[in-house]
């Protein structure tokens, strides 16, 4: 009996690994006879993940600097790759919570970008506008009124977590908008745990202002929450998706007829962020909702083969 089961064995053992070579020489022949689309294919998710380095990089800089008045610089400048350093930064006049808060969460972008770097090839830190102007200008498109005097995001905590509300959450809805079109479990597991980081990062900067929803923003006579709807709705504007399928006021959940009115978020209709896609990212970050015109945040446009076929198809 003792040698039946192991020639059994035997056999369930040979048979495993004929299995495993048959799938790993189908795996291979289809890549030998379709080498444009296996390397395309390949090439495409590096340079998915690749264009996120572009929002890491911006939110690593702001962070650092709002936090400590230094950037990458000065805490990992081998990250930077010899790009230019960031305009216009400089350190916010937080209370001691947010600056710790923000202080942590420039440390994980630091963090991010290695995790990146060691995925994908990924290049220089591009040139970045992290100034008061570009905050400003912002602000005003999304009041659609000059405000008096021009918004400062590094001037109080409250106007720094209005200006950090801007951006995680794009990172947050392009690596769910990015994570469907993954091939292999390295770059899930990559995108996974960042989607993981930045979904708690946006939901930390949303607690800390939905706690003051009736405080007026000084100096301008309007609520925090107020504020917060105009850079959601404006948000949403320059990329094009969401709100504008669905309005301020639908249903809750699926099914339940009874519409109230409902804070701005950018959810479908399940209460699901919406996926963004690197053009309707490069539409936000570049201010003006043309992902073929740089500025905002990109003066000279962001990196990556992504987001230079959108300039040279503009050129």
């Amino acid at each position: 009996m003792m040698v039946l089961h192991i020639s059994n064995y035997k056999v369930f053992i040979v048979v495993l690994l004929t299995c495993f070579f048959l799938h790993s020489l189908s795996q291979h022949l289809h890549c030998s006879s379709n080498l444009i689309e296996c390397a395309k294919t390949k090439s495409d998710v590096d340079d998915l993940i690749e264009f996120f380095l572009n929002i890491e990089y911006l939110e690593a800089e702001f962070f650092l600097f709002g936090a400590t008045g230094h950037g990458l610089d000065s805490f990992a400048p081998e990250l930077a790759q010899g790009g230019p350093s960031p305009i216009g930064g400089k350190m916010a006049n937080l209370d001691r919570l947010t600056k710790d808060v923000i202080y942590q969460f420039a440390l994980q972008k630091i963090g991010h970008l290695r995790a990146i770097k060691r995925t994908v090839k990924g290049f220089p830190r591009p040139l970045l506008n992290i100034g008061t102007e570009v905050f400003a200008q912002i602000m005003h498109n999304a009041a659609g009124e000059l405000l008096n005097p021009p918004f400062d995001p590094y001037a109080n905590f409250i106007n720094y977590l209005f200006a950090s509300y801007l951006i995680p959450y794009l990172s947050l809805t392009g690596f769910i908008g990015a994570f469907p079109q993954l091939q292999n479990v390295t770059s899930k597991k990559l995108v996974a745990g960042l989607l993981g980081a930045e979904s708690s990062q946006d939901g930390v900067i949303l607690a800390m202002v939905e706690i003051r929803p009736g405080m007026l923003a000084l100096p301008y006579n309007k609520t925090v929450e107020e504020f917060k709807n105009l850079v959601t709705k404006h948000r949403n504007d320059l990329g094009g998706k969401c709100l504008k399928d669905e309005g301020l006021e639908a249903p809750i959940f699926e099914g339940v007829e009874a519409k109230v009115p409902r804070k701005v978020y950018a959810y479908d209709k399940y209460i699901i962020p919406c996926p963004t896609t690197p053009e309707e990212i490069l539409r936000i970050v570049y201010g003006g909702g043309d992902e073929h015109v740089p500025g905002g945040f990109f003066p000279k446009g962001a990196h990556g083969r992504i987001a230079k076929s959108y300039l040279k198809s503009a050129a």
